[in-house]
C-alpha cells in the first residue's frame, strides 16, 4: 500500500467513526423510547419532539456545514462538530428534565450535522474514479453499525447501565475519537504532501465563493428531483425506522425491548451491508445511478405494502425480512443519491451540494416523526392499540409512492466527472 492509500484509509476509517457515533444518536429513541417516556412524564407528540430536535438541528446545519467543509476545512470542521457530539451526548445522560434532554439532543444534532458531508468531500479528493459510490456505501455501512448498536446492544446495555449510562458511554467515547481526529486526519492529498505545491495552492479550501455555490446548486432543476425523493425516502426511514417502528412493535406485536430491537437491527444490517453492495451494483454492475435508485424505490414500496396487508399477522422471520428491505431501500440507497448530487457539480463545491441536499431527508424526518406522533396521540396514550398505526403508515405509503415517482426522473449521472481530482483529471 502507497502513502496516498494509507492517508486515504486513514481518513476513512476516522470519520467512520464518527458517523458510527451519528447513527446511534439518529436511531437510538427507537429502542429507550419508553424509558424516556417514564423519566420525563412525556407524551407521544412530546417524545416526537425530543427525538426530531436532532432532525431539526442536523437539517438546519447542512448548508453551513457544507460551506464550512468548503471554505474552512475538512479536518477543523469535523475536530469541532465531534467535540460539540460528545458534549451533546453527555449531557443528554445527565438531563434532569425533559427541556434539558431536548437541548442536548439539539446540541448532538449540530455535532453529529458535519460528519456526512464532510465525508463525501474527503472521499471526493482520496477516491477517485468510479470508486466513489462503492466508497460512499462502504462508509454509509458504518452507520448502519451505529444503527444496530443503537438496537439490540442498547436495549441490552441500558438494562445493565440504565439508558443515562448508555450515552455518558458514548459521550466519552465520542471525545476520544475527537482527539484522534485532530492528532492524525489528513483531508487532502497536499497536506499529505503527495502532490505538487502548485496543485495545492489551486485546491486549497477557500477557493470557492461560498453563496454563489449554495446558489449554483438550488438554480439547478436536477438538484430539485433528487431532493424530493431524499425527503420522503430517508424522511420515512427517519421517521418511522428511527423512532416509531419500535413502538410499533411492541405495541401491534406486543414484543418486548429487546425483541422489537432485533427486529430494528434487521435495517441496520441492510446498511451494514446493503450500502457496500449498492454502490458495487451502481458502479460495476449496472454502470447507473437512476437504475438502481428505480429499483429501491419498487421494493420499498413493496416492502411497506406487506407490512399494512398484513398487519398485526407477520411471523418473527417475516418482520425480520420486511425491515431488511426497508433499511436497504429507504437508508442504505441514499449514498446512491448523494452521489448522483456530487456528480451533478464540481468537487470544488462538492460540500455545498451534498450539504444543501442533506437537508431535506431530516426536514423529512421531522415531518414524519411529528405527524406520526399527532395521529397516534388522537387514539389516546401508550400503549397505541394496532388500529391507530394504520394512517401513519397509509401516509408513508403516499410519501413513498412521490419518492418513486421521482426516481423516475432523476437524470442519470454516471461517467459524469464535471470536477477532477487533487492530483490530476477523473
Amino acid at each position: 500500500m502507497g502513502k496516498t492509500q494509507r492517508y486515504a484509509w486513514v481518513a476513512f476509517w476516522i470519520i467512520s467513526a464518527h458517523f458510527f457515533i451519528s447513527y446511534f444518536h439518529r436511531v437510538c429513541p427507537a429502542v429507550v423510547a419508553p424509558d424516556l417516556v417514564k423519566s420525563f412524564g412525556i407524551s407521544a407528540a412530546s417524545l416526537s419532539v425530543l427525538a426530531s430536535s436532532y432532525f431539526l438541528a442536523y437539517g438546519v446545519m447542512q448548508v453551513p456545514v457544507g460551506i464550512l467543509a468548503d471554505s474552512w476545512g475538512v479536518k477543523r470542521t469535523v475536530t469541532l462538530f465531534g467535540g460539540l457530539t460528545a458534549l451533546g451526548g453527555v449531557a443528554f445522560g445527565l438531563a434532569p428534565s425533559f427541556g434539558w434532554a431536548t437541548a442536548a439532543r439539539i446540541l448532538v444534532g449540530i455535532g453529529v450535522s458535519a460528519f456526512f458531508v464532510c465525508a463525501m468531500k474527503l472521499f471526493a479528493d482520496w477516491f477517485t474514479g468510479n470508486r466513489y459510490a462503492r466508497i460512499s456505501g462502504l462508509f454509509l455501512g458504518f452507520g448502519g453499525l451505529g444503527w444496530f448498536a443503537a438496537t439490540t446492544p442498547l436495549a441490552y446495555l441500558a438494562q445493565g447501565l440504565g439508558w443515562r449510562g448508555s450515552f455518558l458511554v458514548i459521550g466519552g467515547s465520542g471525545l476520544l475519537l475527537t482527539v484522534c481526529t485532530w492528532l492524525w486526519l489528513v483531508e487532502r492529498p497536499t497536506d499529505a504532501r503527495i502532490c505538487s505545491a502548485r496543485s495545492a495552492a489551486s485546491n486549497s479550501p477557500g477557493d470557492a465563493a461560498p453563496w454563489g455555490s449554495f446558489l449554483l446548486v438550488v438554480r439547478t432543476r436536477r438538484f430539485w428531483i433528487l431532493a424530493v425523493w431524499i425527503f420522503c425516502t430517508n424522511g420515512f426511514s427517519f421517521g418511522f425506522q428511527g423512532l416509531w417502528a419500535g413502538p410499533y412493535l411492541m405495541d401491534v406485536y406486543r414484543f418486548s425491548a429487546p425483541a422489537a430491537g432485533t427486529v430494528l437491527s434487521m435495517a441496520a444490517f441492510a446498511v451494514i451491508f446493503g450500502a457496500p453492495f449498492l454502490g458495487f451494483l451502481s458502479d460495476r454492475v449496472f454502470h447507473s445511478r437512476k437504475k438502481v435508485l428505480v429499483g429501491g424505490a419498487v421494493i420499498l414500496l413493496v416492502s411497506l405494502t406487506t407490512l399494512l396487508a398484513f398487519h398485526g399477522r407477520l411471523s418473527y422471520a417475516a418482520l425480520c425480512t420486511v425491515f431488511f428491505f426497508l433499511g436497504l431501500t429507504s437508508n442504505a440507497i441514499g449514498t446512491i443519491g448523494i452521489t448522483a448530487a456530487k456528480e451533478l457539480f464540481p468537487n470544488d463545491i462538492a460540500g455545498t451540494a451534498i450539504g444543501t441536499l442533506n437537508v431535506f431527508p431530516f426536514i423529512g424526518g421531522i415531518v414524519f416523526q411529528l405527524y406520526a406522533g399527532m395521529i397516534l396521540d388522537v387514539s389516546g396514550s401508550a400503549p397505541y392499540p394496532p388500529a391507530a398505526y394504520l394512517p401513519v403508515l397509509y401516509f408513508f405509503m403516499a410519501a413513498l409512492t412521490i419518492s418513486l415517482l421521482c426516481s423516475l426522473f432523476v437524470k442519470e449521472t454516471f461517467g459524469r466527472q464535471p470536477g477532477r481530482s487533487v492530483c490530476g483529471g477523473r
